[in-house]
């Protein structure tokens, strides 16, 4: 369906925000597309001694408040609007939480789960071959992202180091420790939501002892999400969580370390002893206090968001809820934390990683909480104090803070 398609998605969402902050057409244009963006073949030897092509993408989407910044998704629907679609939201997201980056995005079509480890290895480093040239701390910094992890960073810096014979540990950001990462980056995205959930419960009155939620995406964000909600807020009740199998269901709640060392040892949420089978559909119309979608973009539409109960939904996933769908939710009253803002926490601590890669010297894991926690409040109170201004949801209130800061950043450049 082409209203589905996420970078329309992300126009139409960046257009709505432009008409209300009166940006002249120019600049409206310009930041309506990405500055840059790259298409590469990777031929990939596999390890029966075939060869394989596999096509990647890179896209700068805007570089006007610093070098670009995100993830690298491995999978077999990456597209190159996704693509586009996930550097704009990149873009938003750095400025909504004013940190000194733009938006970047990279993709391979491909599916990570049919390559050995050695095959994987292999098309990592043949990706930054084809990219090395635009990528640097000054240029562009990749992330892990979907079916991407610290190993697959760990070789893509090695790559990068030996293409230009110098130690640039800040040229990736999600590396293994070892490798110069950040202590905290694992749960940065889930903790990031965390915060914003615990400082809108403040807003709305809501007491979390005994409060319900549920996690639709039981992924690395979902997984964390569900532990550090009870970590931080207290002993609130995990009703549901799904994965791509299906769900699963208790009245009285599940312990989620439990449900986390299901999943892992596995593979799926199915059949965890003492619950009830539940779709992902059913589990995104639960009447639970506080939603946590988690998953892929699209899973909330025109079609369902009638149908949603949850008072307050955390988007830990990027574009789970589509415009249509965020109209209806707004209308009946309820609070979604956009997913730019929500789940900015992962590239907060990835900027955090390249400020401590920059100058060699590393911070203890309660300084990188404190650190966070600082950013995703005032980012938080930023968009909740716009969106009572001028009267509109979050999502789009948080547009408007995080547009007209680039906006001002084109301006001030002299470009526009």
């Amino acid at each position: 369906m082409a209203e589905l398609n996420p970078f329309k998605i992300a126009q139409a969402q960046f257009d709505e925000a432009a008409e209300r902050l009166g940006l002249a057409a120019p600049m409206r244009e310009f930041l309506r597309w990405p500055q840059r963006e790259y298409h590469v073949t990777l031929p990939v030897r596999m390890d029966n001694g075939s060869s394989r092509v596999f096509h990647g993408y890179r896209v700068q989407y805007n570089s006007s408040r610093g070098p670009t910044k995100g993830g690298l998704r491995w999978h077999p629907d990456e597209t190159i609007d996704t693509v586009r679609a996930l550097s704009a939201w990149m873009t938003w997201k750095t400025a909504v939480v004013d940190i000194p980056l733009g938006g970047g995005k990279g993709g391979v079509t491909c599916n990570p789960k049919e390559l050995t480890a050695t095959e994987q290895e292999r098309l990592a480093r043949a990706y930054i071959r084809a990219v090395g040239r635009v990528l640097g701390v000054t240029k562009d910094v990749p992330a892990p992202d979907v079916y991407t992890n610290p190993q697959i960073m760990g070789w893509m810096m090695d790559e990068y180091e030996t293409l230009v014979g110098e130690s640039h540990p800040g040229v990736i950001t999600g590396k293994p420790l070892t490798l110069g990462g950040s202590k905290g980056r694992g749960d940065a995205t889930a903790r990031g939501g965390v915060y914003c959930v615990r400082e809108a419960g403040k807003l709305l009155g809501i007491d979390w002892d005994g409060a319900t939620y549920a996690v639709q995406g039981f992924g690395n964000a979902g997984q964390f999400g569900a532990t550090l909600h009870r970590e931080i807020l207290g002993n609130s009740k995990l009703v549901a969580a799904s994965d791509s199998r299906g769900g699963v269901y208790c009245k009285d709640g599940f312990d989620p370390q439990e449900l986390v060392r299901y999943k892992k040892s596995n593979g799926s949420l199915a059949g965890y002893p003492g619950s009830e089978a539940m779709t992902n559909e059913q589990l995104l119309e639960l009447d639970v206090d506080c939603l946590y979608p988690s998953a892929l973009e699209n899973v909330i539409t025109d079609k369902n968001a009638k149908n949603v109960k949850a008072r307050l939904i955390c988007e830990l996933a990027n574009g789970p809820t589509t415009p249509e769908a965020d109209r209806i939710l707004f209308e009946n009253g309820k609070i979604v934390l956009p997913d730019f803002m929500a789940n900015a926490g992962g590239v907060t601590v990835s900027y955090f990683e390249q400020v401590q890669n920059t100058y060699n010297y590393y911070w203890d894991l309660e300084l990188v909480h404190q650190r966070l926690d600082r950013k995703m409040t005032d980012a938080f109170h930023a968009v909740w104090q716009t969106a009572a201004e001028a009267k509109v949801h979050m999502r789009l209130a948080a547009y408007l803070v995080a547009v007209q800061r680039v906006a001002r950043a084109v301006q001030d450049r002299g470009w526009l």
